[in-house]
């Protein structure tokens, strides 16, 4: 579709939804509701299954289910830890007690075995801590969560007796469901603030506000009932939210911008909503198409889980898209010129002029070598603590500081080793046929694994009915997050013995091999990222120079967001501030400068969420830049219109979208907290330092380089724009004026 094909069509859509408001409005409203209170009704199941086809820990997985018994495939054992402060488990009073929640627990429904604590390696060293090994057939692995707590409940005899009892958890604090709550309700307050200083009225304030709620809520529909159909990461709700509440005010924030400036320049009511939509209803939809490009690119990734939450976050940005363009203007015709009722005292929402940010285009274009060389030194040092970015996997050693699961890690850790609470599970295929475990070939296996630097302790070896297949589980010196574990991994991996394959799997294998494929593809998926971005912006203003430059500009605020990572995660600055607990053993400094592990496949997925984010705002300065330089051909001038006509609107976006990811770092779970740092850092970066001096700077130097496309590049590009030209058609007369805001 051709510019001009774009903007009568999206003109048409704006006016017609001006012009049947009601109707538009009522069917959002029904829509949503329906949506969101189906995926309420039918909550589909969630899963943050890690596997990645074709690695090592996925071929020991699948060797797991064959002839060993469901006990030892995924969710089919719950362990329950049950502590004695006051002396050994061994004690007769306590030791019945013990007993009867075992029999209590064969009781229940799908238990297949119960294992006692009081056997070899079931009890530690000091007889206060012991493991209770419940292995479960036929019950819903999905609802492992409620499975676990009505077990926990069965073993009440033992908490009677005065002893502790809790769920060993061998999930990560990443695997739990993240439901959402107070963060969203805080974000949205913070927002409604900032517009209702931008626009100075409440009614104008709370229309992006709507549209947002309207189209994350549509957005939450959609992806909880696509949970019946594949499987849906618990952190796809909370993903969706954090960025479908950004982008939806953000883009209902630019057209009402707009809209309020026709309307104070004496544009009819349906006109001034169908030249808005012509023009920034384009920019959003370009806008929305670079961060859907950008999320759609983790298919590349090789790791379904990320990939999954790359197109579910994308579904998001869709629908807050569709809402942009069909609910704001439905809502601009509803209210018409009362759109800047209800004006709070005090507040102009200063007029559309931008006379701060021009002058401070005008300031930068007097001296870009100085800004540049400023703007390039504040960059670098933001950026350069992002050397010391550390990625891991987390275990519930990071989880929140009193919780049941961190008791657990923390019981498991004290009474059988930190390697406990993340055993290898080594499963080995065969050359030949073996009758039992007292097989040479087994024992030598045995042996072998043993040998390995940094690991603890050895299963006795378990032959599957096949014979053909042994499995062990392994205990490592190291925490799962540790580093060195990852190490034992491809160590016990390298055994070499005729004819035997040895393959690892377990929870630290697999994050051993989720962060090797994602450092296998991740230059992949950058590459794809930036070549169609700068295609597109390409393609949307003919300029070679801008489509690379943006690119660039985009990478150093990628750049910033992963310095700040590293000094609050990595080196620990500042991670307490967040919310982080350090183990309770910790010393001063440690606690103080308490470092945490970023899972390896955060950074791809922020990457490809940030790169788009700022892909918008590089697109809306933009393209004021270029009008203005079209309308005179003066290049500085054009910069310093171009600020001063998008700054405010800019600003007022960021802080919006940084309010809402700062709110969402209230959250307990670490990669939620994460990404919340991440981006709420990286926009407000690339809002004030970048587009309000390192990209004016570079503009300015780069003259008329700007806009140059060879004669051959331009012949064969098709005629795409941004934005229509709906702003240049002469305004007619009217008598009655309204005041603007941003």
């Amino acid at each position: 579709m051709g510019a001009e094909a774009m903007t009568r069509v999206l003109g048409r859509l704006g006016g017609w939804c001006a012009r049947h408001g009601r109707i538009v409005l009522v069917l959002w409203v029904i829509a949503a509701a329906a949506l969101m209170g189906s995926s309420l009704v039918f909550p589909s199941p969630t899963s943050n299954d890690a596997s990645i086809p074709g690695t090592d820990a996925q071929r020991a997985h699948d060797l797991m289910k064959e002839g060993f018994g469901s006990g030892y495939a995924t969710g089919g054992t719950v362990q329950l830890l049950v502590y004695s402060a006051g002396g050994p488990l061994i004690d007769d009073a306590r030791k019945r007690a013990v007993e009867q929640s075992m029999d209590r627990l064969r009781e229940m429904p799908h238990v297949e075995q119960v294992e006692t604590p009081f056997r070899r390696g079931g009890i530690s060293s000091n007889l206060q801590i012991g493991l209770i090994t419940v292995r479960m057939q036929g019950h819903d692995t999905s609802k492992l969560a409620q499975t676990t707590q009505a077990l926990s409940k069965a073993a009440d005899p033992a908490r009677a007796a005065g002893l502790e009892v809790v769920p060993a958890d061998s999930s990560t604090p990443a695997d739990k469901e993240i439901k959402t709550g107070p963060s969203e309700i805080i974000g949205v307050i913070c927002a409604l603030l900032v517009l209702v200083f931008a626009f100075g009225t409440l009614v104008a304030a709370v229309i992006p506000i709507f549209a947002a709620m309207i189209s994350v809520a549509s957005g939450l529909g959609v992806i909880g009932l696509l949970g019946w159909v594949v499987d849906m990461p618990k952190q796809a709700g909370i993903m969706a939210t954090m960025i479908g509440l950004g982008v939806g005010i953000d883009y209902a924030l630019f057209l009402l911008s707009r809209h309020r400036r026709l309307l104070a320049d004496g544009v009819p009511v349906v006109e001034s909503v169908r030249r808005t939509v012509a023009s920034s209803g384009g920019a959003v939809v370009f806008a929305g198409g670079t961060v859907i490009i950008a999320l759609s690119a983790l298919l590349l990734a090789g790791f379904p889980l990320l990939a999954t939450l790359g197109w579910v976050t994308g579904i998001s940005v869709v629908a807050a898209v569709l809402t942009s363009v069909t609910l704001v203007p439905a809502l601009l015709g509803v209210l018409g010129h009362r759109v800047n009722a209800l004006k709070v005292p005090f507040l102009r929402g200063s007029g559309s002029s931008g006379t701060g940010w021009a002058g401070l285009g005008v300031w930068v274009a007097r001296r870009p070598w100085r800004v540049l060389l400023a703007s390039a030194l504040v960059l670098g040092a933001l950026a350069a603590p992002a050397l010391a970015l550390k990625l891991g996997s987390l275990d519930e050693g990071y989880g929140t500081q009193g919780s049941e699961s961190r008791r657990a890690y923390e019981l498991m850790a004290t009474g059988f080793g930190p390697g406990s609470n993340g055993p290898l599970i080594v499963v080995a295929e065969l050359p030949s046929k073996v009758a039992d475990a007292k097989d040479p070939i087994v024992d030598n296996l045995a042996r072998e694994v043993a040998d390995v630097d940094g690991v603890a302790h050895v299963s006795e070896p378990k032959v599957n009915t096949s014979g053909r297949s042994v499995l062990l589980q392994v205990v490592t010196d190291y925490a799962p997050s540790d580093d060195r574990a990852a190490e034992v991994v491809r160590d016990v991996r390298a055994i070499a013995l005729p004819g035997v394959q040895v393959h690892v799997g377990g929870k630290v294998a697999g994050l051993t091999d989720a962060g090797d494929r994602m450092a296998e593809r991740t230059p992949l998926v950058i590459g794809v990222v930036v070549l169609l971005s700068a295609l597109l912006l390409l393609l949307a203003f003919r300029a070679p120079v801008v489509a690379i430059k943006a690119a660039v500009m985009n990478l150093v605020s990628l750049g910033a967001a992963f310095g700040a990572l590293a000094m609050v995660f990595s080196i620990g600055l500042g991670s307490g501030l967040v919310g982080m607990d350090p183990p309770v053993s910790s010393s001063f400094v440690q606690t103080v400068f308490f470092s945490v592990p970023i899972e390896s496949y955060v950074p791809l997925m922020l990457f490809a969420v940030l790169f788009g984010l700022s892909m918008d705002y590089e697109v809306f300065l933009l393209t004021a830049v270029r009008q203005a330089y079209l309308r005179h051909g003066d290049n500085g001038r054009a910069v310093a219109e171009g600020l001063g006509s998008t700054g405010r609107v800019i600003t007022s976006a960021a802080l919006i979208m940084v309010a809402v990811f700062v709110a969402f770092i209230a959250y307990p779970d670490p990669m939620v907290k994460t990404f919340g740092v991440g981006l709420a850092v990286a926009i407000a970066v690339d809002a004030t330092i970048i587009r309000g001096f390192l990209v004016p700077a570079t503009m300015v130097l780069l003259g008329r380089l700007n806009w140059w496309c060879p004669r051959w590049l331009d012949r064969i590009l098709p005629n795409l724009s941004v934005e229509g030209h709906e702003e240049e058609e002469p305004v007619p007369a009217r008598p009655e004026r309204v005041k603007a805001g941003v």
